[in-house]
């Protein structure tokens, strides 16, 4: 189990965070599906789980997203009609506390998804292939995975990116810097639902912030610009693989 008064064990911890933050950020995501690997891996209690993926994807999706912007990839159009279903779904998903099996199992194929994305098995985009976005739709698929972002602890980037991808509503950037602002507000609902339903963010979760917004905000100015390294992409699903695996088998 994770040890928070073990300074060598948090500082390799931390630049094993750092760079699952670089790898998420470069595609617009927060990386909760990364760093629930990660905990999970080092037998993080269930409870601090949620909160400090929470915590850790808002400093990171936020970082992500300015830099996306600034790189003129947003799409507002694209957003909003995700997020006026998902800020709400969030925040009750966020209240919701599950049995702990059920929630592994959840979370398990939440990180299949992630490694397929990663891998990108869905595809790319072009900008000129882009098909009308489908308001009915679009509100009904930010519902669907604002709550069980909630109610999981991530922003649901890993499954909002495909899903404009393979709707064909957005290119690769477009799709990343919706996400990151996507995964930035589920993740603040979803935050402030579990604390009003009686949860507490660990303290503890604070002495991994720098790590993440060190490692996010190299991978979001990288992915602004370029997207990421087939080798971290390779790297990083393996970890999440052992993780799922962990996860569906105990």
């Amino acid at each position: 189990m994770i040890d928070f008064h073990d300074p060598v064990f948090i500082l390799i911890f931390s630049a094993i965070l750092a760079v699952v933050a670089f790898m998420y950020a470069s595609v617009g995501h927060g990386g909760a599906s990364g760093y629930l690997a990660m905990m999970a891996l080092a037998g993080v209690p269930l409870m601090v789980m949620k909160p400090t993926a929470l915590l850790l994807n808002i400093f990171v999706a936020g970082i992500s997203f300015v830099f996306f912007r600034q790189a003129k990839h947003f799409r507002w159009k694209l957003f909003y009609p995700f997020a006026i279903t998902s800020i709400p779904a969030a925040f009750a998903g966020g209240m919701i506390t599950i049995n702990a099996t059920l929630y592994k199992q959840i979370l398990g194929v939440f990180l299949l998804i992630a490694i397929l994305r990663i891998l990108g098995v869905f595809g790319k985009t072009n900008s000129d292939q882009n098909e009308p976005v489908k308001t009915y739709l679009a509100l009904l698929i930010g519902l669907a995975i604002g709550f069980f972002s909630g109610m999981i602890g991530i922003g649901g980037g890993i499954i909002l990116s495909p899903v404009i991808l393979l709707l064909r509503w957005g290119n690769m950037k477009e799709a990343a810097a919706v996400s990151a602002l996507f995964i930035w507000v589920n993740s603040v609902s979803g935050a402030l639902g579990f604390v009003l339903g009686g949860g507490e963010i660990p303290m503890e979760a604070s002495f991994l912030i720098p790590a993440a917004v060190l490692g996010g905000t190299f991978g979001a100015i990288y992915g602004a610009k370029k997207f990421s390294n087939v080798t971290l992409k390779y790297i990083l699903s393996i970890v999440l693989f052992i993780a799922f695996i962990k996860l569906m088998t105990v």
